[in-house]
């Protein structure tokens, strides 16, 4: 039964990496706000497989919500410009 929760734990880091990266890697700025807000949630999960419920719902309201919303609300209220220098 241990075993499982290291699988799950492993998963949930790999897939934590993935995001992070990808975040890094998109030239698109609400792709990459998204990507952020996947990986906050994600960090909320590890936190909650950790046994740390509470940090965990804070980092699902504030990182993974409230913050992807504020993100993308900055986003689009600018404009956009076509060429990257």
């Amino acid at each position: 039964m241990f075993w499982i929760y290291q699988i799950l734990h492993l998963l949930v880091l790999l897939s934590l990496i993935v995001t992070a990266l990808a975040v890094v890697r998109f030239k698109d700025l609400i792709s990459a706000a998204i990507s952020l807000g996947a990986s906050s949630l994600l960090l909320s999960l590890e936190f909650y497989l950790l046994r740390a419920p509470d940090v965990a719902i804070a980092e699902a309201a504030v990182g993974a919500a409230l913050t992807t919303a504020i993100y993308i609300f900055a986003i689009k209220s600018t404009e956009r410009e076509e060429g990257y220098k």
